[in-house]
């Protein structure tokens, strides 16, 4: 029997990412993501679990939630909630490592299970580009203030998967869902 996918999310992006691989309806709930864990990969993968235990579930389900953040230089880097804070965000990872962690909590009646993966970006933009990117609007929704598949975005990934930068590792996402019994696409 194929379990049927449900996506905890209402990202455009995972949605945008899961759809070659699976069908999926989406379902939502409202749920306080605070963390204090102070490891990136644990942090990524509690925050994913908090959000799957929020969301009912059903018989023959499965949920998929997943949390993405950057790291760099001890800071957890979240969506940021105005300009200013974006731009801080932006300076501060600027011609530096950061590393990109997305949890993913995979949810049935029977049976949870987590992982993450890790990604390395390097950005690298003068103070113009920054600005410039600020005021497209399109850093507002997204973990450390940028999207690296986004035109106005200068940066490099170095080290891991460009879906895991954008919100999903779509990878492992795919293999797991198979040994779980999820139908996917080819």
């Amino acid at each position: 029997m194929s379990l049927n996918l449900v996506l905890g999310s209402a990202s455009p992006r995972r949605k945008e990412l899961l759809q070659p691989i699976a069908d999926f309806s989406i379902r939502l709930a409202d749920c306080n993501e605070d963390c204090t864990l102070s490891d990136p990969a644990q942090r990524v993968m509690y925050t994913a679990g908090l959000k799957a235990a929020a969301i009912p579930l059903y018989e023959g389900e499965l949920l998929l939630c997943a949390d993405t953040l950057v790291y760099c230089k001890g800071r957890f880097l979240g969506k940021p909630h105005t300009p200013a804070e974006a731009k801080e965000m932006l300076q501060f990872i600027n011609r530096c490592p950061n590393y990109v962690y997305t949890g993913v909590c995979l949810r049935s009646l029977s049976n949870t299970e987590f992982f993450y993966a890790l990604s390395t970006v390097v950005m690298d933009m003068t103070e113009a580009e920054i600005d410039r990117y600020i005021l497209g609007g399109s850093p507002m929704d997204k973990a450390g203030a940028y999207g690296i598949q986004d035109e106005d975005f200068k940066g490099t990934l170095t080290q891991g998967s460009l879906s895991n930068v954008i919100g999903l590792p779509v990878e492992l996402v795919k293999e797991r869902l198979q040994m779980l019994g999820v139908s996917t696409k080819e």
